[in-house]
């Protein structure tokens, strides 16, 4: 009986390694975000009825805050006709276009600042100039520069994105183990593969932390662009109902924005964790 229990006791270590793991293993987001959605239900619940009844109460003025039923009601008439998907598919392209713009300029540049000191301290007052100016000041400037046409709509979304871009992956370069570089290059590795096989899988979550802020920041900014100067897009849709206080569509405007923005938000989280968990395991290596 005893040979047989030490014969099974390699199992039994694997059996509860293997539940340790599972129970070691983190949360997807996916699940992390229907446990966020199930524990807040009560509060969104609240909130919803408060919207509801509040404006057919009287307790505030319904032109300005019109009843929740009212808002999903044409909401629902904006996504049957289509208007709805034409102004959403038009912001995410402009915010795509700078953010794209961005990502070709900032990640080879910081890339090239995190690498090399010399050209980093050479840049850095410049960058830091630029990127404590708000882009909702240079708005104007794009305008008068550019035009109120798509031009100064992508410009504006570039310009709220490339820092985040740039200042993470210049801290991804930085943060690449030293160790690394050396036995690279102690076997002849060249720069550009340096780069291409060591830094940049390196700097990689970091980039793509930077990515999760620029992303929601050119959304962010393309709606206020629309704002100002616009014909189409989620922004406008949310001006032009205000100023002709059509305040259900301007309240299902923004009520899009932050199902968009939620979307995203999960998204990106997703995509940094994944980053995040392939570089641990590539640095683990096996067991």
């Amino acid at each position: 009986m005893s040979l047989i229990a030490d014969r099974n006791l390699p199992l039994r270590r694997t059996f509860s390694s293997r539940r340790k793991r599972a129970a070691e293993k983190p949360p997807t987001v996916l699940g992390e975000a229907f446990s966020t959605i199930t524990l807040g239900l009560p509060a969104l619940v609240a909130f919803a009825l408060l919207w509801e009844i509040a404006p057919r109460a009287g307790w505030i003025n319904a032109l300005f805050f019109p009843p929740l039923s009212q808002v999903l009601s044409v909401l629902w008439e904006m996504i049957a006709s289509g208007q709805l998907a034409d102004h959403i598919g038009i912001s995410l392209q402009r915010a795509a276009i700078g953010f794209s713009l961005a990502v070709v300029v900032a990640v080879p540049l910081g890339l090239l600042m995190g690498r090399y000191p010399l050209f980093e301290k050479a840049s850095d007052f410049l960058v830091q100039t630029l990127r404590n100016t708000s882009q909702f000041a240079l708005l104007p400037v794009f305008i008068l520069l550019l035009g109120i046409g798509e031009a100064s709509k992508i410009a504006i979304t570039f310009y709220a994105a490339v820092f985040f871009l740039l200042i993470n992956t210049i801290v991804g370069v930085k943060s690449v183990d030293p160790l690394l570089v050396k036995a690279a290059r102690s076997m002849g590795t060249s720069d550009w593969d340096l780069f291409k096989k060591v830094i940049l899988p390196s700097a990689v979550p970091s980039i793509v932390a930077g990515a999760r802020l620029g992303v929601k920041t050119s959304l962010f900014s393309v709606i206020a662009a629309e704002m100002l100067a616009a014909q189409s897009g989620i922004g406008y849709l949310i001006q032009n109902s205000s100023l002709m206080l059509e305040t259900d569509r301007m309240y299902a405007g923004i009520l899009t924005l932050t199902i968009i923005g939620l979307l995203l938000n999960y998204l990106l989280v997703a995509g940094e964790r994944r980053a995040t968990r392939w570089r641990g395991d590539g640095e683990s290596g096996p067991n």
